[in-house]
C-alpha cells in the first residue's frame, strides 16, 4: 500500500486555520514544548515513519493477521519489530505528561499524526492509541503511586494498554455488567469476569499489557452508578517496577473480523486477578469518558484516515487508468485517462471535500481538548461534549462512504485484492461500530448534549462560527449566509423536540439526521474558514494551493451542502413513520 501524508495540508490548519502558534504561547503548559517548528518537524518525521514503516505491513498484516496459540496471541510479520522502533522513537507517548516521560504534545497536534497512523494501517495504529488513552485516564484519575508505576512504561511503549468494558449481556447498555472486583486488606482488589470485543487485549508486542476494566464491587448500587473503574495488568509489578508471575488474565480467544485483521481483538478472562482502584468507588463511568473521548475522536479519525488513503490510491489510478473519451479534455485520440469523466471527477471531488472539512473537525475538536485540559471554561466543556460525538460517528459514516467511492474509481480492480482499496472499505467499516455505535453517538448528540440547557452546547458552537465567519469576503457571503441560516434551523428543530408529546421517540428516530445535518452545517463553516485563510497564501503554499482550495469549497457548497436540508426535513418529519409499524410485522 502506498501513502503520503498530506503534511501541506496539515501545516495550513495548524498555523493558518487555526493559528496554532497563538494558543500554544498564550498557554504555559504548551509554550515550553511546542512552537510551530516543533510541529512541522513533528509532522515531518510521522510522514516519514507511517510511510516507511508502518504503511508496508498493512497489506501482510491484512493477510496474515493475528494468529492465537496455545493462549498466546502473536502479530503477523514485522509488527513486533515496527512497533518497538515506533515506540522507541517516542510516538506512543507523543501527547503524554512530560513529567512521566511523555513528549507533552497537544491534541491539535496529535490527531493528524493519529490520522497518518490510521492512513498507514488501522489495525498497526489502534495498538498505540488504547496505549495513550489507557496511560490518560491514568494520568487523570490514577493515584500518584499508579502514575508513578504505570505511566512511564506506557508512554515508552514497553508495556501496552486495553480498556475492558463489553461483556456478552452487556453491550452498550453497561448497566448489565457481571465482572465482580472483591476488596482485598491490603487495599487492592481481585476481579473475576469476563469481557469480549477487547482491542489489544493481548499480544506479543510488549512486555506486558495494562487493562482498565469496568466491574462492580460487592454492594455496589444498581445500574451504571455502580461501577468502578480498575487497573488490571496482565503481569503482577513488583514494588522496583520489575515484572512479576501472570495474573489471573488470560485470552480466551481471538475475533475473525471482516476487517482490522492484524489488530488482536479478543476475549480476556479474569480470574481472581489482581486490581487497583482507578478514581473513586461507583465512578468508574466518570473516569472512564476521560479516555473515551479521547478514543472516540481517534475512531472518528480512523474513518478520516482511510478516506485519505483511498482518495491517494484512486486519484492516482484515475490519473494512469484510460478508458473513455472525454469533453474535450483528454488526449484527443483513443482512450483518455478516466480522471477528465465527470462521473469520475466527482467521485474524487466528494472525497476531497469531505476529507479535508473532516481534517479540520478533528483538528477543531483537538484544539477544544486542549482547552479543556489547560484553559477550562463552561463553553469549552460544551463544545467538547458536542464535537467528539459529531466527529465519532460524522467522521465514520463518510469515511466509509468516501473508500466506498475510492473503490468505485478502480471499477472492478476495486473489488480484488491486488489493488489494496476494497481492505480500506473493510477496515473502516468496524469505526461505525465500536467505541460506541453512531446510533448511541447520535442520540448522545441530540439528547444530552443540544437539548438540555437550552441549547447551551449548540448556541457555543454557534458563538465560536459567528466569530470565525466575521472575516469572510464578499466572494463567499451568500455561503456564509446558508452556514449561518442551517445552524439557526438546527437550534429552532431542538426547540421543537422539546414541546413533542413523545419527545423520547421523537429524539430516537430523528437523531442520526440531526447529526448528518449538523455535519454538513459544520464542514459548510470549516470549509469558509479554510478558503478565507487560503487567500493571499500563494507566496506560502503556491497558486495551484489556493485555486484547489477555492475549487473543492465551491464544489462543497454545490454538490454536497444541499444534503444539510435532506436530512434536517428528515429529523423533523416526526417518529409515526419509524415507530408505527407493529414489532411482529418487522
Amino acid at each position: 500500500m502506498h501513502y503520503k501524508a498530506p503534511v501541506q495540508e496539515m501545516q495550513f490548519l495548524l498555523d493558518d486555520v487555526f493559528q496554532a502558534s497563538d494558543f500554544w504561547q498564550q498557554t504555559p503548559a504548551l509554550a515550553e514544548s511546542v512552537d510551530m517548528d516543533t510541529a512541522l518537524a513533528i509532522l515531518e518525521e510521522g510522514a516519514r515513519i507511517t510511510r516507511e514503516l508502518i504503511a508496508p505491513l498493512n497489506r501482510g498484516g491484512d493477510e496474515e493477521g493475528v494468529r492465537f496459540e496455545a493462549g498466546q496471541v502473536t502479530t503477523p510479520t514485522g509488527f513486533k519489530a515496527a512497533y518497538a522502533t515506533f515506540a522507541e522513537a517516542g510516538w506512543v507517548g507523543l501527547g503524554g505528561e512530560p513529567e512521566y516521560g511523555g513528549m507533552g504534545m497537544p491534541k491539535m497536534l496529535g490527531v493528524l499524526f493519529d490520522e497518518m497512523c490510521y492512513g498507514a494501517s488501522n489495525a498497526f495504529a489502534l495498538y498505540s492509541s488504547l496505549t495513550a488513552g489507557a496511560a490518560l485516564c491514568i494520568a487523570s484519575h490514577g493515584s500518584d503511586e499508579l502514575k508513578q508505576r504505570y505511566l512511564p512504561m506506557l508512554y515508552s511503549g514497553q508495556w501496552a494498554g486495553a480498556m475492558d468494558m463489553t461483556e456478552p449481556q452487556a453491550g452498550s447498555d453497561l448497566r448489565h455488567i457481571r465482572t465482580k472486583a472483591v476488596p482485598q486488606e491490603d487495599g487492592s482488589y481481585r476481579l473475576s469476569g469476563t469481557k469480549i470485543f477487547i482491542t489489544g487485549g493481548d499480544h506479543d508486542l510488549a512486555e506486558n499489557v495494562i487493562h482498565l476494566v469496568l466491574a462492580k464491587l460487592p454492594d455496589a448500587p444498581g445500574g451504571s452508578r455502580g461501577l468502578s473503574l480498575f487497573l488490571v495488568p496482565k503481569f503482577t509489578v513488583n514494588a522496583d517496577g520489575s515484572l512479576g508471575g501472570r495474573n489471573g488474565v488470560e485470552c480466551g480467544s481471538v475475533e475473525h473480523k471482516m476487517g482490522i485483521k492484524a489488530s488482536a481483538t479478543c476475549v480476556i478472562n479474569f480470574d481472581q486477578a489482581q486490581g487497583y482502584l482507578v478514581g473513586q468507588v461507583n465512578r468508574g463511568l466518570a473516569a472512564m469518558f476521560t479516555m473515551m473521548n479521547y478514543e472516540r475522536l481517534s475512531i472518528g479519525i480512523q474513518g478520516l484516515g482511510c478516506a485519505e488513503a483511498g482518495y491517494q490510491m484512486a486519484r492516482d489510478y484515475a490519473r494512469e487508468r484510460k478508458q473513455g473519451q472525454g469533453s474535450g479534455q483528454g488526449l484527443g485520440s483513443g482512450a483518455d485517462p478516466i480522471i477528465v469523466h465527470g462521473d469520475v471527477r466527482r467521485m474524487l471531488l466528494q472525497v476531497a471535500a469531505m476529507t479535508e472539512a473532516g481534517r479540520a473537525l478533528a483538528v477543531l475538536s483537538g484544539l477544544q481538548l486542549d482547552k479543556l485540559k489547560h484553559q477550562p471554561e463552561a463553553d469549552t466543556a460544551a463544545l467538547v461534549g458536542l464535537l467528539v460525538p459529531l466527529a465519532k460517528a460524522f467522521l465514520t459514516d463518510t469515511g466509509l462512504e468516501s473508500t466506498v467511492l475510492a473503490q468505485q474509481v478502480f471499477g472492478g480492480h476495486g473489488y480484488i485484492r491486488e489493488t489494496g482499496v476494497e481492505q480500506l472499505v473493510r477496515d473502516v467499516r468496524i469505526a461505525q461500530i465500536y467505541e460506541g455505535t453512531n446510533g448511541i453517538q447520535a442520540l448522545d448528540l441530540l439528547g444530552r448534549k443540544v437539548l438540555p440547557k437550552e441549547g447551551a452546547a449548540l448556541k457555543a458552537l454557534m458563538a465560536l462560527v459567528s466569530r470565525d465567519l466575521a472575516d469572510v469576503g464578499e466572494e463567499w457571503a451568500a455561503q456564509k449566509r446558508q452556514v449561518e441560516d442551517a445552524f439557526g434551523q438546527l437550534l429552532d428543530l431542538a426547540g421543537e423536540f422539546k414541546a413533542r408529546d413523545n419527545a423520547g421517540d421523537a429524539v430516537n428516530a430523528a437523531a442520526v439526521d440531526y447529526l448528518h445535518a449538523l455535519g454538513y452545517a459544520t464542514y459548510g463553516y470549516l470549509w469558509l474558514k479554510m478558503v478565507t485563510a487560503a487567500q493571499g497564501q500563494e507566496a506560502k503554499f503556491g497558486a495551484p494551493f489556493t485555486e484547489r482550495k477555492a475549487a473543492i469549497a465551491r464544489f462543497y457548497f454545490a454538490r454536497l451542502f444541499p444534503r444539510f436540508g435532506a436530512h434536517l426535513a428528515s429529523a423533523r418529519a416526526g417518529e409515526q413513520a419509524v415507530m408505527d409499524l407493529d414489532a411482529a410485522l418487522f
